[in-house]
C-alpha cells in the first residue's frame, strides 16, 4: 500500500479553498494511513490536531438509519407499516399539485407515509426548516422545539408529491428520528446513547457538546468567491431548537469516534471489540439499492451517477456509470460541511474523510478521494 498519492491530494485541497482536511483508512479493522493538512483555525493558525470535533450534518443520517433499524430487528415496527401506525397525525395528508395552467391546489393523498418511505426519502416531504408550521413550534416551545413536536407539526405541511413515487431529499431522517423516540419511549440522544454510541466507546460523539468538548469545536468556513478566501461562518443552520435534536443533521462527532461506527457497519454491524449495532442481514438491506423505476430519475446528483440508495445510504450499482474504483456495494454518505463515509464490506475497508467549509466542493472532492484510495491499495 502506498498512500503517497492520497496525501497529496489533501495538500492539494487544502492549498485551493478548503481550510482543512484529514482521511483515515481502515482496512482489516487496522488504521492503515491517516493524514491531515490545514488550519483548524485560519484567522490564528492553528494546525488541525484529532481531536478536533465537527459538525456531521448529514453524516447523521447513517446513523439514524442504524438506530431506526435496530427496532426492525425487534420486532417493534416494519419497513412495511404504514407511519400513522406510529405517529398518527400522518393519517390523512395532503398533497399540494401544480395544475396544466400553473394552478395550485391540494388533494387527499391516495398512498399512505410507510415507514420505508422515511428510510428512502420517499415520503414526499421537503427540506423546509422554516415551513410555518416548524416554526410555530419553534416559538410555542420558547426556542426549546423537541424532537417529537416539530415532527408532529411537520405533519400539517402539504406533501410534494404521492408517498413513494418520487425520490426527494427531505427531512425524512428527522422524522425517522421522532419515530425512534415514539417507538422505544427514549428521547432519541438516550437511545443513540445507550444503543450505538456507549455500546462502542464513542465519547465525543452527541447532539450537545460538554464545555471541554466545546473548546475542541472546529471553527467552520464558507468559502467567499467575491472575496478569494474561506470566512467563519460556525453553527448550525438544521439545529432549530435547544432540544431538537435532528436525525438528518444533527450529530457532532471527531474522525477517529464516527469512523469506530462506520467500521461497525463495513464489519457487517459488528465491531471488531464484539460490539453487534445489526444484523449482517440488516447492513445487506440497508446497502440495497431500494430505488425504483418510479423514483430512480429523481436521484440525479452528478457525482452519485452510477449509485443507488439504499435505507439512508448511498450504494454503489455500477461501475460503467460511476466511474468509481470501488467494488458494487460499496456504501456510505456525506456531509454539507464536506465529510465523507465509505464502507465497504467486500474489500473491509472503511475511510472517514472531514473538512469543515459549506459550499464543500463535493462533486469535485469526494469522486476524486475515492477513487485515490482504492488505487492507494
Amino acid at each position: 500500500m502506498d498512500f503517497k498519492p492520497l496525501s497529496q491530494f489533501i495538500d492539494r485541497i487544502t492549498s485551493w479553498r478548503i481550510p482543512w482536511a484529514e482521511v483515515l483508512v481502515l482496512y482489516r479493522n487496522e488504521e492503515v494511513f491517516r493524514y491531515r493538512s490545514g488550519y483548524a483555525n485560519l484567522e490564528e493558525s492553528i494546525s488541525i490536531d484529532d481531536r478536533r470535533i465537527i459538525q456531521l450534518y448529514s453524516l447523521t443520517k447513517i446513523l439514524t438509519c442504524t438506530a431506526a433499524l435496530q427496532l426492525v430487528e425487534k420486532g417493534a415496527m416494519l419497513l412495511n407499516d404504514p407511519l400513522s401506525d406510529y405517529l398518527p397525525e400522518y393519517a390523512e395528508m395532503t398533497v399540494k399539485m401544480t395544475l396544466p395552467h400553473g394552478e395550485v391546489a391540494f388533494e387527499r393523498a391516495k398512498r399512505p407515509i410507510k415507514v420505508r418511505d422515511l428510510f428512502t426519502m420517499t415520503a414526499g416531504f421537503s427540506y423546509d426548516i422554516k415551513a410555518p408550521s416548524i416554526q410555530e413550534v419553534v416559538r410555542h416551545t420558547n426556542g426549546r422545539a423537541p424532537t417529537r413536536e416539530i415532527a408532529a407539526a411537520f405533519a400539517k405541511e402539504p406533501l410534494l408529491f404521492e408517498p413513494g413515487t418520487r425520490w426527494n431529499y427531505s427531512l425524512c431522517h428527522d422524522v425517522l428520528a421522532a419515530l425512534v423516540e415514539v417507538v422505544d419511549g427514549r428521547r432519541f440522544s438516550a437511545y443513540v446513547q445507550d444503543e450505538i454510541t456507549g455500546p462502542l466507546g464513542m465519547r465525543d460523539t452527541g447532539f450537545d457538546l460538554s464545555d471541554e468538548e466545546r473548546s475542541r469545536m472546529a471553527p467552520q468556513y464558507e468559502y467567499s468567491d467575491s472575496l478569494g478566501k474561506p470566512i467563519r461562518k460556525d453553527g448550525n443552520d438544521y439545529r432549530i431548537g435547544t432540544e431538537y435534536e435532528s436525525g438528518g443533521a444533527g450529530l457532532l462527532s471527531t474522525v477517529s469516534d464516527y469512523a469506530m461506527f462506520l467500521n461497525a457497519l463495513t464489519n457487517q454491524g459488528t465491531s471488531p471489540d464484539g460490539v453487534r449495532l445489526l444484523a449482517p442481514e440488516s447492513v445487506e438491506l440497508m446497502r440495497t439499492d431500494h430505488l425504483t423505476e418510479e423514483t430512480r430519475c429523481h436521484f440525479s446528483w452528478a457525482q452519485l451517477a452510477g449509485y443507488g440508495y439504499g435505507l439512508g445510504v448511498r450504494t454503489h450499482i455500477s461501475r460503467e456509470s460511476s466511474g468509481s474504483l470501488s467494488p458494487l456495494g460499496e456504501f456510505g454518505w456525506s456531509g454539507a460541511a464536506g465529510s465523507l463515509a465509505i464502507m465497504d464490506p467486500s474489500s473491509q475497508l472503511t475511510v472517514m474523510y472531514a473538512q469543515h467549509m459549506l459550499n464543500n466542493q463535493e462533486p469535485y472532492v469526494h469522486p476524486r478521494l475515492r477513487n485515490i484510495v482504492y488505487a492507494c491499495l
